[in-house]
């Protein structure tokens, strides 16, 4: 993919945000501006480019740089402010080269320094050409990149810098309180969602465990609760859309660290890595994978078993439709997990019809082909949609993940010069920016609160118990089965 094609990309992401009200700010122009039939237009904004060493230009392209030069790039002065989508795309790739507080202390270092802000001499009308530049690259940085700022070294530096440009200036207090109370209530709604996270992780219970303790307790299965499919497919999109908003963009670089070969001291991420939320999104994927295999397996009856199978298949076909490829792809997965699909009688009471329709679709092989040029169609329809209902699109996660695992790992971050490969972190930040345009959707469907409620909180077996489970049902085949039945019910049940 080109690099005009991946700024448009990163630009729809970045004016697609809600953001703080930029009056008095300077703006990036329309990217309809921002390239020309050969790219991206640098002159338009690079005032001071053509002088800056350090960085490497092809076609106007900027390729490659020191990592002195490229924070310098970052940093606006009386007539420069960079590009948006450069300051996202070095936000998001510098973490892989020095903590974002060490960034901060070096934009705010240049800050200070370059335009003589601890000057107290300092004429105001030189503030004032400068400041709302500052400003406007801290509310980029705290909207977009707001997880950072629970460092308390960047908070300090933050409000360090707004103390220095708004003393005296009622307009920049305005908007420093602005910027800064907004993030603070970003902070507290993510620490909201950890706890509530922890609590739900807290109570889960194997199924198997409670069936024992409490067994009327869970007769209930998910078609007593939400026997309609498509309203199912719904409230699995609602969990989808809440679990990926809070999925910061930083988490896709911080999930690769590696120790930077020109770091002497020690890797960048000592601490672990910071991907709480990108981890809890990958264990609702699990969790739905085995709540499918559990709610097939526990009928003792074949033909409630066949019910349940074909209940779900009707989930993904909507999942599908809605274009909620996650929910999807976790339905298919727990239908294919070995406890279901050894299930051969049930099976035949199955119409797979649709089914087989669903696993083409969900193919793996040549690199899932199918499931992306499904991809590509909702993306495309995404753009131009005008209802949140058109918009919507939930990749399948774990792929994607691969996808920018194999990106990193497939090209250096340095050049043999030293120099940052500025050319990756272009495709990084093309791929990251798409994401994040598909997570900002707001779901439009109505929630089922008992629904969502026990899709998050209903206990499910352990791989364990959906073995015992799905040889109760339709007895082992083989000397091994046999052997592990015989083993998982003095296990589980206390007999042979």
């Amino acid at each position: 993919m080109g690099e005009r094609e991946q700024r448009e990309r990163i630009t729809h992401f970045l004016l697609s945000r809600n953001t703080l009200d930029r009056e008095n700010m300077p703006q990036t122009p329309p990217f309809a501006v921002m390239f020309d039939s050969n790219g991206y237009n640098r002159p338009l904004y690079q005032s001071k480019e053509d002088n800056c060493e350090g960085l490497y230009y092809h076609d106007n392209n900027l390729l490659s740089g020191s990592l002195e030069a490229l924070i310098q790039h970052l940093v606006p002065s009386i007539d420069y402010y960079p590009d948006r989508t450069y300051i996202f795309t070095f936000l998001l790739s510098s973490r892989l080269f020095l903590h974002p507080f060490e960034l901060m202390a070096k934009v705010c270092h240049l800050c200070v320094e370059h335009q003589r802000l601890s000057d107290p001499s300092l004429d105001k009308s030189q503030i004032r050409k400068i400041a709302p530049k500052i400003l406007q690259l801290l509310t980029e940085w705290t909207e977009t990149f707001p997880y950072d700022f629970r460092d308390e070294r960047m908070m300090r530096n933050l409000k360090d810098l707004t103390h220095r440009i708004a003393s005296g200036e009622e307009t920049y207090r305005k908007t420093v309180h602005q910027m800064i109370q907004g993030l603070i209530r970003k902070l507290a709604t993510l620490g909201q969602y950890e706890e509530v996270l922890a609590k739900i992780n807290a109570t889960s219970t194997d199924r198997l465990t409670v069936l024992k303790s409490k067994p009327q307790s869970i007769q209930r299965d998910i078609i007593t609760i939400c026997s309609d499919p498509y309203t199912l497919a719904q409230q699995l999109t609602h969990i989808e859309l809440e679990r990926l908003n809070y999925i910061g963009p930083e988490e896709f670089v911080q999930a690769f660290l590696q120790k930077d070969p020109l770091d002497n001291d020690k890797n960048c991420y000592d601490e672990p890595k910071k991907t709480r939320n990108l981890e809890a999104y990958v264990e609702w994927f699990n969790r739905l994978s085995y709540l499918v295999a559990t709610e097939i397996c526990m009928p003792v009856k074949k033909k409630h078993r066949a019910r349940m199978i074909e209940y779900f298949i009707d989930v993904a076909r909507e999942c599908f439709n809605i274009g909620n490829f996650n929910s999807l792809m976790a339905i298919i997965s727990g239908m294919n997990m070995s406890p279901v699909s050894r299930l051969k009688k049930t099976w035949t009471k199955v119409k797979t019809a649709k089914f087989d329709v669903l696993e083409h679709q969900m193919d793996p092989s040549s690199n899932f082909y199918n499931y992306r040029t499904a991809l590509r169609a909702a993306a495309q329809r995404s753009l131009t949609a005008q209802s949140s209902r058109e918009k919507m699109v939930i990749p399948f996660f774990s792929l994607f993940i691969k996808d920018i695992y194999f990106l990193n790992e497939g090209c250096a971050n340095r050049l043999p010069n030293g120099h940052i490969n500025f050319e990756k972190f272009w495709e990084l930040a093309k791929q990251v920016s798409e994401f994040m345009i598909w997570k900002q959707v707001e779901c439009p469907f109505e929630k089922e609160r008992k629904t969502l409620q026990y899709l998050l909180t209903v206990p499910v077996f352990s791989e364990d118990a959906l073995y015992l489970a799905s040889y109760e049902s339709e007895g082992p085949e083989n000397n091994t089965e046999k052997d592990r039945w015989k083993s998982l019910r003095s296990n589980f049940l206390g007999r042979a």
